[in-house]
């Protein structure tokens, strides 16, 4: 009854039959192993029953079997399609190729104007979308133009493009493909802004006092920041350059010369310079220079004073004074002014008209006064001989000298040159003191001495107050007896003037002696007329030789018209040498010669 209940539980699917058929194995081996005992207990109709339902038992056990065995072939032959499947899915997408950018990165530079083109090339792209984006806000998606600006669009692809570019259109601009994990190109892109001046000082305009400080502002924009140079219009800077670079320039103690149009000049590479300027206005009182300080006329003669004056603004009358009295103008007194020029002229000039003048300009910021000396002493003597001797203890030493009246004497200094006492740096000094002095008193020398030669005169420990007013101008007694001298020491020579000359330019030609072989020698001289002594010359120098150059043989050679064509000394040939050296040794008696 077991076995029976067992066959009716057999279920021929799955997983159930394979069970149920377990059960009857192991009941049919139970079943086996009771053996006759069982047998014994049933009649044999019943033991022919057991087996048919044995041999049925196996039957279904083995169908079981093969459809576990058909159930496990299925199972893998679908696990198998389905790998297959999965592989050739995943081989197509391993052998599809993704997206790649072909445009690096860049930085760009575009002014402003320009058309900015930023490229991006991608390779296989397929049907992912290509965005251009700044920002956050997107330009295109695509081939579509997603912002409102008409300036932007794309051209060859993807490659964008913005037209007239501005100062704002800087920044990043980001290409980008829509994969799962997006990739994207970054183009930085600078805008070059040419120059612009925003401010310069004051406008433009400026008016400063003389003596004061100015400070000349420029600034400008522009990318990149402009550089800043400084110049001056038709003229160098104060400082002597022709430009300066920086954004300020300082100019101190302002004068007229300063002033003028100061030029800004804003550069960076980009487009045009941009340029500015400011005009430098300078107030200041009047400015009064002379063309000549010393003014030299004669009696008779016509006189020209001229006085330049410079202003901030001209000044309306330029006033003349002779000492402290204002000159009017009158028939002899003419006053002119073209422009900054101011002249007085003095027609036939009179004794009296001798003296200082001033001219005088005021505006309101000063007044300023100028002074021309009108004069009849003569110019100073300039020095015409060669500055060597051919003679070794003699030079003859010569000068000229302009004077509207006659010269009535000379005096000359001169004395040997010592290495301490001129130095060459600036000019020629005499014993430390600058050669030129200006004498401003009457006569150096005492007129009531009778003059009874040509030689060197004492005239004491010194000169009076009309001379040299100098220590170091020694001088000794005649034929040098009662007084040791230096070497170095000054010694004078008067020199009258005879006959007189009523010759503008006169002059002198003098012999001096006893002077040392081979050295070098320092002069000055003097002219006087009836108005006064003139300045002195400038210093001159001269060289004794080292040896008496030879008097070459003058004579005369006579040659006869005979035949032979032999000359034969005639009473010229003998006589002739011997006049001329009786000639030049009385010329060189002569000390002074007038010309």
């Amino acid at each position: 009854m077991r076995l029976k209940r067992r066959e009716e539980t057999v279920v021929v699917e799955g997983s159930t039959e394979a069970a149920t058929t377990m059960e009857n194995d192991e009941a049919l081996t139970r079943l086996q192993v009771s053996g006759p005992s069982a047998e014994l207990s049933t009649d044999g109709s019943h033991c022919h029953g057991s087996v048919a339902k044995s041999r049925e038992i196996r039957r279904r056990r083995r169908q079981s079997h093969l459809h576990l065995l058909t159930f496990i072939t299925v199972a893998l032959l679908t696990q198998l399609i389905v790998n297959i499947s999965i592989g050739e899915a995943a081989s197509q997408i391993l052998n599809k190729a993704e997206p790649l950018f072909i445009t690096r990165s860049e930085a760009f530079k575009f002014a402003v104007g320009d058309t900015i083109t930023l490229p991006c090339e991608v390779s296989s792209p397929g049907s992912y979308v290509l965005a251009w984006k700044r920002g956050i806000a997107i330009l295109t998606a695509g081939t579509v133009k997603v912002t409102p600006d008409t300036r932007v669009r794309l051209v060859n692809g993807y490659t964008l493009q913005i037209l007239d570019a501005t100062a704002a259109d800087a920044g990043d601009y980001i290409c980008q493909i829509a994969t799962m994990n997006p990739r994207e190109i970054t183009h930085h892109v600078e805008i070059l802004v040419p120059p612009k001046i925003t401010h310069v000082t004051s406008g433009g305009h400026l008016q400063v006092r003389k003596g004061s400080p100015v400070r000349l502002e420029c600034s400008a924009t522009g990318n990149p920041m402009p550089n800043i140079t400084w110049t001056r219009k038709n003229n160098l800077l104060p400082n002597g350059e022709e430009q300066f670079t920086s954004s300020v320039y300082v100019i101190e103690n302002m004068d007229r010369h300063k002033g003028g149009t100061y030029i800004c000049t804003a550069n960076n590479g980009v487009g045009q310079v941009a340029t500015s300027q400011i005009i430098l206005h300078v107030l200041y009182p009047p400015e009064i220079s002379v063309e000549n300080p010393i003014v030299y006329s004669g009696e008779g003669q016509e006189a020209m004073l001229v006085c330049i004056v410079h202003g901030e603004s001209q000044p309306e009358k330029v006033l003349w004074h002779k000492d402290t009295m204002q000159i009017d103008q009158t028939e002899r007194h003419v006053i002119e002014s073209r422009g900054a020029r101011h002249t007085l002229i003095i027609r036939k000039v009179h004794p009296q008209d001798f003296g200082n003048y001033s001219c005088i300009a005021d505006n309101q910021l000063g007044k300023t006064r100028k002074t021309v000396t009108l004069t009849g002493r003569p110019k100073a003597a300039v020095f015409r001989s060669m500055p060597n001797s051919q003679w070794k203890d003699r030079y003859n030493i010569s000068w000229i000298a302009d004077s509207h009246s006659p010269i009535e004497e000379y005096k000359l200094y001169y004395r040997l040159v010592d290495g301490d006492i001129l130095q060459g740096h600036d000019g020629i000094y005499m014993d430390g003191r600058k050669s030129h002095h200006t004498y401003m008193g009457g006569n150096m020398l005492d007129y009531d001495r009778k003059i009874t030669s040509f030689d060197s005169y004492s005239y004491g420990g010194g000169v009076g107050s009309g001379g040299l007013g100098h220590s170091g101008y020694s001088s000794h007694s005649v034929h040098g007896v009662g007084h040791k001298w230096s070497k170095t020491d000054w010694r004078d020579v008067v020199l009258p003037a005879f006959p007189y000359s009523h010759h503008y330019t006169q002059g002198m030609s003098y012999m001096l002696r006893a002077l040392e072989p081979d050295q070098q020698y320092e002069a000055r001289v003097q002219s006087r007329n009836r108005y006064g002594w003139s300045d002195f010359s400038e210093s001159f120098l001269f060289t004794t030789s080292n040896t008496d150059t030879e008097i070459r043989d003058l004579s005369v050679t006579h040659r006869d018209s005979n035949a032979s064509g032999r000359s034969h000394p005639s009473l010229l040939t003998t006589c002739v040498p011997a006049a001329i050296v009786l000639l030049l040794g009385a010329m060189l008696q002569v000390r002074g010669t007038v010309f």
